[in-house]
Order: structure tokens, then sequence, then C-alpha cells
């Protein structure tokens, strides 16, 4: 069986963490197999959400350090952060949303594979932390970016120098999760939350999520006026047929408007 699973349903790419014995921590052939899935996600454009999860009760151990010894095994490491991250696709900038479901684990490498994500659900048992702190491996796949962008520098380096667990009612509370669902229900909360995006109209939603993450580089006025110029243009793409539905009677009293393209 692969160490990666992907599988389109419909508008959804659900994509699978496969090595469970080893509570799908990566070496360097899984990360290969993982970035590849992300690729692919990307390059289709009937693909509108990606769902990612872990197969065996866990999300994701971290990188696989029984690993570390075998070269050909032993994740991908390049001082000059280049696009090969050792965990697969922590290096992407992904251009349409994902969406993370946690149960058990994700620790370590793990947690910065659910960080690539724009939600997460997890289940209220998850664990979450920065575990490699007790052996020495430092966050080199995005957890010094992403953490403290999320949850604000202070909450992250409690995390980051701490090394201890957070569980789901924590992280819900810091928002280092978006969702928090009984065990085992992690990943059918996460694949109603994919299709639920994957309905709305899609240029005005990704216009929307660009805009949220390429405000972090920009000062204010520049920020505003790219938020402008992405999303004016799609009131008349997308925002017009969208009022006149509304005006018909669609979407009232806060009920969504599965109307999509």
């Amino acid at each position: 069986m692969a160490d990666v699973l992907f599988e389109p349903q419909g508008a959804i790419a659900l994509i699978t963490l496969n090595r469970p014995a080893q509570r799908n921590a990566v070496h360097r052939p899984m990360a290969d197999a993982l970035r590849a899935a992300f690729e692919r996600f990307e390059a289709d454009p009937q693909l509108r959400v990606a769902v990612l999860h872990g197969a065996g009760g866990h999300f994701c151990a971290g990188a696989d350090l029984a690993a570390v010894a075998d070269p050909r095994l032993r994740n991908e490491l390049d001082p000059d952060g280049g696009p090969r991250a050792p965990m697969g696709p922590t290096r992407m900038q992904l251009t349409k949303p994902l969406v993370a479901a946690i149960e058990g684990y994700a620790v370590a490498g793990g947690l910065e594979l659910a960080l690539l994500a724009d939600l997460r659900v997890a289940a209220d048992d998850a664990q979450l932390g920065v575990f490699c702190r007790r052996w020495g491996v430092p966050l080199i796949d995005g957890g010094t970016v992403r953490l403290p962008r999320l949850v604000g520098t202070g909450r992250a380096l409690d995390l980051v120098l701490t090394g201890r667990a957070v569980g789901a009612a924590e992280a819900l509370a810091i928002g280092l999760v978006s969702r928090v669902v009984a065990p085992g229900e992690a990943l059918a909360a996460a694949l109603a939350l994919a299709r639920e995006i994957a309905a709305f109209p899609q240029r005005c939603m990704l216009a929307d999520r660009a805009s949220v993450y390429a405000q972090w580089d920009l000062a204010l006025a520049e920020a505003l006026r790219q938020e402008a110029h992405r999303g004016v243009p799609v009131v008349a793409a997308e925002g017009v047929a969208g009022a006149a539905r509304f005006a018909g009677g669609a979407g009232r009293h806060g009920q969504p408007d599965s109307a999509g393209d």
C-alpha cells in the first residue's frame, strides 16, 4: 500500500498519510509522494478543496527519526530553504483551500503539516505540540513562521520553547484549531466543511483567501489597494448574479446559497 493516498471525491481531494504503524511519520519517499499529491491537487481545476488526514487514528507524528541513519530514507535537508521541504509540501503556497482532519497526534513535523492548512478540525482527544524540542530537532517546515502568525508570538513561543502537549480544547481557545469534534469524527467533519467551501462561488472565495495571506507582506495602504484589485473584478463576475439571487429570495436568514460555479 502506498505511503500517501490520493482520492478525488467530486470537487474534494482526500489526501491520506498512510503509514499507520509509524503513526504516519514521514520519511523521504513519503515526503516526495506527499508533495506530488499536493502538486496534483493544485494542477487539477476540477478539485476545489483538499482534505489531509492520517490513517490509523493519528494525523502525523512528524519526521521519521528512525530513517535518519539511512541516506535513502532520511528527509532532505537544504540549508538554503529550497522548495523540497523535509516533510514534503510545507514550503508550498497553495492557491486553493486545505482542511486538516486531526485525530491523535499532530506533533513536531506533523504539527507543521497541519499548519499548512487553512482550517484544522481536531478530535477532542487530539494532541498537538512541538515534541521535536525533546530531541534537538528544529522546526524547519514552517513552524516558526506559520505558528506565530496563527496564534500570536507569545503563545507560539510558549509552545516552541517548552515543547509541551496542547489538547484540543486549548488549541481551539488559542486559534490553533478551527473546530473540535468527538473522537473519530474529524475526517467526516473536515469533509463536510470542505464540501461547504467548494459550493461557494469560487472566484470570490479565492480572491478573499489570497488577500488574507498577501496582506502579511504589505503596508496597510497597499494591502487595501490589493484587496480592491483582487475583489472588484469579481463583483461583476460573481457578485451581481449573487445579489440577484439574494433579491429573488435565496440565502435569506443566513441560509446557504449553493449556486457556486
